[in-house]
């Protein structure tokens, strides 16, 4: 027994869990056994510690694992109902807990604390799931690694898994541990050492293995007509198709879309097995609880025209609906969950690349990265022998499992703005940055969109990960540095569902001080910069086909005549019309445009640091640090307006409340007289 088996196990686990050869992302878990002394009755209490569900090995800490007496765990042996009633036994892990026991136990608990090693680990390594699903798996495993390695045959993981895994261990002395058929890798020892060590040894001869017994082609010939397009030609169709079908897998649940265009991908989707493989599915539980029974696969080539490729999407994910739904019927009983969704989690698009979903961004890209594991285990299997998964009902069984119902049921109720992606022009600062922020804290996607490429880079930066927040460098006077924008956007998360048009300046001016270049300026930011937004962002909108919001960022200057002052003014009210004529036009695509009317923003505003606000200040003769103090007192509340309180105004206007409202403008500006709609 070790003297502080947590901070080994949390130690090993991260090393392993840091390279994706040895397991994936939330895959697989780990253990160890040692002694602490009990605080009740002060006496040594050997315990049990194994990575919780749902953690991940890689980014483990002490609070991701579950803490139980071993005593009481070994205890459960004697109150076995038998297999057909093993799920009981998770409810029992409560009753073995030390303390308050830490994470939840996983489904796996009983495999760490039966197996009569003091380190377990159990894995999903590409190679170790290669030969757990070749035909010949237990033959080629017993090639591979002689008698170092066991072979175990299939079996849902649960408490009889873990019987089993003991009694081979225990029959096989000589073992390091085991290949776990359709599913994995467990290896055991000693010490953490020899543990991390064996579980290497597994996966790095099975990597050998077959790479030196395997075939070159594994996946057969190239398909004449499905080779990957150019990148640049890769990409933009990718960009023209995401919406679409993401639309589409957003039938049931609305997703977030990730785009994967690796060589890895490309090439499986040029080779001729591509069909009749990507037909078996995958195997690993863990990889078709993320990926589906079998994912999406246009069957034309990748030069086929644009149009076709829509039509015959749509006729593909209909056959699918009703391909799943028979799948749920044939295997479903009558206690069996609901049918949680009939849509694809992965499309494959030859020339193109992989479109996967999840209810968030990090779900849709863990589910690609899956199927990417899922690839490499089919060309390892290919390549030796031939790839035969887990059978279909079994995968049903584990899907639709009432302990991973109850798993999703546990699961916190999502945020009101969860699976919706954002574009916010003029991003980098001041009352972009709030309303960025805002949409992100309430759960959307966002892509930072700025003239200023290190602002919107640091901003996006500041939100989190790129699962939550991505920089874009866009100019929006230009047209196609706006298609691009929005490109990037529905590239980074599937596609588009709000936009906020924000992005402005001012020059404050007389009428006769005021040139034509202050006029183009002004003008091309704020009236024609939102046009192009508008426009790029409503065409991925229809094709999505899921609705969308429209907000444009204007002003109380839009009704307010205010002094000096004419080309600010005249702009806001050309984006205030624009919110009115494109509620009317676009209402019928579920698209609603509203406008927010802030009065001036002084702290933390860009524009105000810009020039604005020392322009301002001097038109109503004030020091320019007292300009806010002045704004709020000629209002009827005498509050100063600041950017969280535009970000608000957006946040009501998109957070699902306001479902029946479009073509509104509501005042943000502490309430100027002047300023009231009429």
């Amino acid at each position: 027994m070790t003297n502080n088996p947590a901070a080994e196990l949390i130690q090993r686990s991260n090393a392993l869990g840091a390279d994706p050869r040895n397991t994936n992302y939330a895959g697989g878990n780990t253990s160890a056994k040692g002694s602490e002394t009990d605080p009740v009755t002060g006496q040594p209490t050997e315990l049990l510690w194994v990575k919780g569900s749902g953690g991940d090995l890689g980014t483990l800490t002490e609070a991701g694992l579950a803490v139980l007496r071993l005593d009481r765990l070994r205890a459960l042996v004697d109150v076995y109902p038998g297999v057909e009633r093993e799920d009981e036994m998770v409810a029992a892990f409560d009753y073995c807990l030390h303390g308050r026991g830490g994470a939840a136990p996983s489904i796996d608990t009983a495999m760490h604390g039966l197996v009569e090693a003091t380190h377990v680990d159990h894995l999903h390594p590409d190679s170790g799931i290669a030969l757990a699903t070749a035909a010949d798996g237990p033959a080629l495993t017993k090639e591979c690694f002689g008698d170092r390695v066991v072979w175990v045959d299939w079996r849902r993981p649960g408490f009889q898994l873990g019987l089993d895994i003991a009694a081979v261990k225990k029959a096989n002395p000589q073992a390091i541990g085991v290949i776990l058929g359709g599913h994995g890798i467990t290896a055991w020892g000693e010490t953490s050492e020899e543990c991390q060590r064996n579980s290497l040894e597994i996966i790095r001869t099975a990597e050998k293995f077959l790479a030196e017994r395997g075939s070159a082609e594994p996946f057969g010939a190239v398909v004449p007509g499905f080779e990957p397009l150019p990148e640049e030609e890769r990409r933009k169709r990718a960009a023209a198709l995401a919406p679409v079908i993401r639309g589409l897998a957003s039938t049931d649940q609305r997703q977030v879309g990730h785009y994967n265009d690796s060589d890895v991908v490309l090439e499986f989707l040029s080779r001729e097995k591509l069909q009749p493989l990507a037909a078996l599915g995958t195997s690993c539980p863990d990889h078709f609880l993320r990926t589906k029974v079998r994912p999406l696969v246009v069957d034309l080539p990748a030069t086929a025209p644009l149009e076709d490729v829509v039509a015959r999407l749509k006729g593909l994910h209909e056959a699918y609906r009703a391909d799943y739904r028979a799948y749920y019927e044939r295997h479903a009983t009558p206690d069996s969950p609901a049918m949680r969704g009939a849509d694809p989690a992965i499309v494959l698009v030859p020339g193109v690349g992989m479109f996967s979903f999840g209810k968030d961004k990090q779900t849709a890209r863990v589910a690609g990265e899956f199927y990417v594991n899922a690839i490499n285990v089919m060309r390892g299997a290919e390549a030796v022998s031939r790839y035969a998964p887990i059978p279909e009902s079994e995968k049903f069984r584990i899907e639709y499992w009432a302990l991973e119902e109850a798993k999703l049921q546990r699961m916190p109720k999502p945020k009101p703005l969860a699976g919706r992606v954002a574009l916010v022009t003029g991003a980098g600062s001041g009352i972009g940055r709030a309303i960025a922020e805002r949409l992100a804290a309430e759960g959307a996607c966002v892509a930072i969109a700025d003239l200023n490429g290190d602002a919107a880079e640091e901003v996006a930066r500041s939100i989190g990960n790129t699962d939550k927040a991505v920089s874009v460098v866009a100019n929006v006077v230009d047209a196609d540095a706006v298609a691009a924008a929005v490109d990037a956007t529905v590239l980074a998360f599937g596609g588009i569902d709000l936009v906020v048009n924000n992005a402005g300046l001012s020059i404050s001016k007389p009428l006769l001080e005021t040139t034509e270049k202050d006029w183009d300026l002004q003008h091309d930011v704020m009236a024609k910069g939102s046009f192009l937004v508008s426009q790029a962002a409503a065409k991925a909108m229809i094709a999505q086909g899921l609705g969308g919001d429209i907000v444009y960022i204007s002003s109380k200057n839009s009704v307010f005549a205010g002094p000096n002052n004419v080309a600010y003014g005249a702009a806001k009210a050309d984006q205030a019309h624009q919110v009115r004529l494109l509620a009317a036009e676009l209402g019928e695509h579920g698209i609603r445009v509203n406008g927010v009317n802030p009065d001036g923003v002084v702290r933390g505003s860009g524009i105000f640091a810009g020039g604005w606000g020392a322009q301002r200040a001097a038109v109503y003769g004030v020091p320019e640090e007292d300009l806010g103090k002045f704004y709020a007192q000629r209002t009827i509340l005498k509050r100063e307006v600041l950017p969280e309180h535009v970000a608000a105004a957006v946040f009501a206007l998109t957070g699902g409340d306001l479902t029946h409202t479009t073509g509104l403008h509501v005042p943000v500006d502490a309430g100027v007289a002047a300023a009231f709609l009429r």
